[in-house]
């Protein structure tokens, strides 16, 4: 059962994760949440962090698309000043905004990756769509209240993923 809730890599953040360890690993796109993973939910501005990640990852031409289950006008807000396309309304754990965004990019679902705060949204749908996950820390500690709703159910599902898969630990970039 916790298989399917257990990511790939954990990574502290996304600004983490550089082009080279992407290529190591066959890696041509980063699909993204939005919200606690790309930017703080309250701060749809970002970070100079966030800002010298994407260009960082822009000058390595691998595109940053959100994946969110946002809308559109909400998603529009932070992507579009950041110059970054999005699939919104993407339904997640389902995978009908995964693969939207792997038929947009033109990839496979083995050239992209999934970063996001959540297990049982982001992770789950990147299983389900056979496309790799990194679950990264909260950008901050609080959340919007529809998040919380699922950040209760998730610390047992976490727990017992942590349990069944010791190898799997917090750090700093991709093994």
């Amino acid at each position: 059962m916790t298989n399917s809730f257990t990511p790939t890599w954990m990574i502290d953040a996304i600004y983490c994760v550089t082009p080279e360890q992407l290529r190591q690993h066959n890696i041509k796109a980063v699909l993204t949440d939005l919200d606690n993973t790309l930017v703080a939910w309250n701060n749809p501005d970002g970070t100079q962090e966030l800002h010298d990640w994407l260009l960082e990852m822009q000058q390595a031409e691998i595109p940053v698309m959100i994946v969110s289950n946002n809308s559109a006008s909400r998603i529009a807000r932070v992507a579009d000043p950041l110059k970054l396309n999005f699939v919104s309304r993407a339904l997640k754990p389902m995978t009908r905004g995964l693969k939207e965004a792997t038929t947009i990019l033109q990839l496979q679902p083995s050239e992209v990756v999934m970063v996001g705060d959540q297990l049982l949204t982001d992770v789950w749908s990147a299983h389900n769509a056979g496309i790799r996950s990194i679950l990264v820390k909260p950008l901050i500690e609080t959340d919007q209240w529809n998040t919380k709703i699922n950040r209760f159910f998730e610390k047992g599902v976490k727990r017992n993923m942590l349990k069944n898969n010791p190898q799997l630990r917090w750090r700093k970039e991709l093994d």
